[in-house]
């Protein structure tokens, strides 16, 4: 058990086993009669209940736990090796002299709410760690900066009793979050010392004295997140795309061109016109010794066969934004020059001839092959985002997310659960489109925004995943119903890019126990203008840049609609049978999982 809590960093509760019951008809019992109490009748604190990690079987619990608490020892070792190496260096402060300690004398210590808001970028995740940049890394380093955490405190965060009410994952953001711990606040300024010692990426809002037993984490009735979408993303696959023709194909072969073809009027013509316009003019110009290989680029040479699936699920997380805006990216352009010597090993790249003399047929001048290529891509994403969403594109975007709403298991929708898991049932209060596009650097996004009780690991990606593939790809909305049922159904998650946290809600601490405890509400609109002018500088601009330098979501859409695998083939006609019949090969299963890097265990987003 101590491997496990060492594990998580802060004496914060399991995550994503958090069940709600207030608003059941009868309180739930235990095979003792007690209620919500804990053992032996104790009050639990506010906001938990005694059924936490009930919804595993026991084997599987304590496998579980076993698996979890060996990759953690083992992890320890391992730093533990490269601390004594001096390899490492924490991202904690250092333990503060003796004689310093027993200097600074004993102040007062409160329980308080810390409001503050991120950008993500270039951190590691919100939950603190000692080898990594994180939020909370930055954040305790900030308060012992400032005073607010004593020198014997300064080596150990779990001395402050620090708790996170949402944990973030790498480079998402958040507009409003909340951590709880014991603060020295007796200084009027306490807030402005804080920010004084942090990045411009985090500011503190407001620190808000708390009851003694308050965790941010147990108060929490409900969060809401946004996610910003280029509203490109839901144009369909072109048609010569691996995904492109098995819709084709198998709308064919179910008798389903009709119903297709109605979920994709509003966009039927974009492609035919973007290659009449754009494309056919620009390939006319190419000498003919590279006209095809460029054809190939643009539309099928982005494609990742089922032994790499990995390389297409992730591409967007790890492409680093050096280009100029409405470049391709060099990454780009060098998987496509690769990619195009794969498929033919008797191609030669001569990267010295200066084009003054005519090549033999087998060997292609790269500069040339580099260029044509950077300049058809740029083209075709030019055009896509000149692309403006049309009112019945949209309504369909607002019923792809209405299926989220109420109770649903999301088993499909995170990492290692299954059907029977208890804990994958999230409760979903609303999930809406903002009512007009916004056009930023000559691209148009959207803003969606969900309201629910609580989420799992990468639950939100893959939930704007979801939606926005069955939108592009003309799925016939019932697959969505179907991912929450009894299935198998691989889902990729949306760029972290896009999403960020919103706010969590407090409602039923601040009704109830802050009322009670003469404490003021924790409520994040008494800083409504301070948030809203950093979201758009750290968060939104932020976002809007990365993807003009980076075009995250397209290289993500583009690899998926290259896929030549059947695991995305639900998105046809052919629906969950055009994927099931090649997917009973547990090797092939086991190939596609999110990286093992991510700690299953918990996670918002």
């Amino acid at each position: 058990m101590a491997a496990n809590t060492a594990a998580r960093g802060i004496d914060s509760p399991p995550r994503d086993r958090k069940r709600k019951f207030d608003d059941r008809d009868e309180p739930r019992r235990n095979s003792r009669g007690r209620g919500r109490g804990g053992r032996g009748g104790k009050q639990l604190q506010h906001g938990s209940h005694p059924f936490k990690k009930k919804g595993l079987g026991r084997n599987e619990h304590f496998r579980e736990g076993t698996d979890r608490r060996g990759r953690n020892e083992a992890q320890q070792v391992k730093n533990k090796r490269k601390e004594d190496k001096g390899e490492t260096a924490s991202a904690l402060p250092s333990a503060f002299p003796k004689d310093e300690i027993e200097a600074e004398g004993r102040r007062p210590k409160r329980k308080v709410a810390v409001m503050l808001g991120y950008s993500g970028t270039g951190y590691k995740g919100m939950q603190i760690d000692n080898k990594q940049k994180t939020i909370e890394g930055d954040l305790f380093n900030a308060f012992v900066a400032a005073g607010a955490i004593s020198k014997a405190n300064a080596d150990d965060p779990k001395k402050s009793s620090l708790v996170r009410c949402a944990r973030t994952d790498k480079g998402v953001h958040a507009a409003g979050n909340v951590i709880s711990l014991k603060l020295i606040i007796e200084d009027d300024d306490i807030v402005d010392k804080i920010n004084s010692h942090l990045s411009p990426q985090i500011r503190i809002w407001g620190l808000q004295r708390t009851t003694g037993s308050f965790s941010c984490y147990q108060a929490c009735d409900s969060r809401w997140y946004e996610y910003l979408i280029p509203t490109h993303s839901f144009l369909p696959p072109h048609p010569s795309s691996f995904l492109g023709k098995k819709l084709e194909e198998y709308a064919e072969l179910k008798g389903d061109q009709d119903g297709y073809r109605k979920r994709q009027a509003e966009v039927a013509h974009f492609w035919p016109h973007v290659e009449e316009k754009h494309i056919k003019p620009l390939l006319e110009t190419l000498d003919d010794s590279i006209r095809h290989l460029v054809e190939e680029a643009l539309y099928t040479m982005d494609a990742t066969n089922s032994g790499e699936p990995d390389a297409a699920i992730e591409a967007a997380d790890h492409l680093e934004a050096k280009n100029e805006p409405g470049e391709p990216t060099t990454e780009e352009v060098k998987e496509t020059i690769d990619g195009i010597q794969k498929r033919d090993p008797g191609l030669i790249m001569n990267d010295e001839t200066d084009g003054s003399v005519a090549l033999p047929e087998s060997i292609v001048n790269k500069a040339a092959l580099e260029t044509a290529i950077r300049t058809l891509k740029k083209v075709y994403m030019d055009a896509k985002k000149a692309y403006r969403i049309s009112p019945e594109r949209q309504a369909r975007v607002q019923a792809a997310l209405d299926n989220y709403l109420g109770t649903r298991r999301y088993h499909n929708y995170t990492v290692q659960k299954k059907f029977s898991d208890k804990s994958a049932q999230r409760f979903i209060k609303s999930f809406k489109v903002a009512e007009k596009p916004i056009i930023i650097n000559d691209t148009e996004w959207l803003s969606l925004k969900v309201h629910g009780q609580s989420f799992m690991m990468h639950q939100i990606r893959k939930m704007v995943g979801m939606a926005a593939l069955t939108v592009r790809c003309g799925t016939n909305p019932n697959i969505m119903l179907d991912s929450f049922g009894n299935n198998i159904v691989r889902i990729p998650k949306a760029p972290g890019l896009g999403l960020l946290l919103e706010r969590p809600v407090f409602e039923s601490y601040n009704d109830k126990q802050a009322a009670q405890h003469d404490r003021d509400p924790i409520d994040f609109n008494k800083f409504e203008k301070e948030i809203a002018d950093f979201k758009e500088r750290e968060i939104y601009q932020r976002i809007f840049r990365e993807e003009s330098q980076g075009n995250q979501f397209n290289t993500f859409f583009t690899h998926l609609d290259n896929y030549r695998d059947p695991t995305f083939l639900y998105l046809t006609s052919g629906g969950l049978e055009a994927t099931t019949k090649k997917l009973d090969s547990k090797a092939m299963q086991a190939n596609w999982e999110d990286s093992e890097d991510e700690n299953a265990s918990g996670g918002e987003g």
